[in-house]
């Protein structure tokens, strides 16, 4: 092989593989670490008043509603991997109690919120979803008068005296929408 023929070869050569060099070169992109999600319901520790406007029919066409007030209070439990929330309310049909439990997934980074009213004593379906950009939506699924629906729980509004939680539902998988609950709160302590 002639020197010139050689020479041609080592050219091309280096014009493909020099691409490849540059990118061997370069440092790989890291992806930004998952944001840790574990303090997102810390706003929510305390002592709360609350008001709350619920749907009595949801998904029925009726837009008959009730309003309690009451008081919620929030405490931390597991070293503040999981909330505890106790709400108590009036309303013109009489007492009510409510119970939620808020639990952290480290390795999925989401919440899941477990309910239970004290006049059925289990806890519902937990809606699961996580915090971004101020405000938190867990979604989950559940039953009502016999059929499937999904249930969205939203927080926002979110400040460091206040905020509001509302849930909705869906029986069309979640192409449409109806408040079925809505609770504004108020930090007393």
């Amino acid at each position: 092989m002639t020197l010139s023929k050689r020479l041609a070869i080592l050219a091309l050569a280096a014009a493909v593989l020099a691409p490849l060099s540059l990118a061997i070169a370069q440092p790989a992109t890291v992806a930004p670490a998952a944001r840790d999600g574990a303090h997102d319901f810390d706003f929510d520790l305390g002592v709360w008043t609350t008001h709350i406007i619920r749907r009595l029919h949801p998904l029925s066409g009726s837009d008959q509603t009730v309003e309690l007030t009451g008081t919620v209070t929030v405490r931390q439990v597991w070293g503040g991997r999981g909330q505890l929330e106790e709400i108590e309310a009036n309303s013109p049909n009489g007492h009510w109690e409510g119970m939620t439990v808020f639990l952290y997934d480290p390795k999925a980074r989401q919440w899941s919120m477990n309910f239970a009213n004290s006049s059925v004593g289990k806890f519902t379906t937990p809606m699961i979803g996580s915090f971004q950009n101020g405000r938190g939506e867990l979604i989950g699924q559940d039953t009502l008068d016999g059929r499937s629906i999904l249930v969205r729980g939203v927080w926002s509004d979110i400040g460091p005296t206040s905020h509001t939680y509302q849930e909705s539902y869906s029986a069309d998988g979640g192409r449409t929408w109806e408040v079925a609950f809505t609770a504004h709160k108020i930090k007393i302590s």
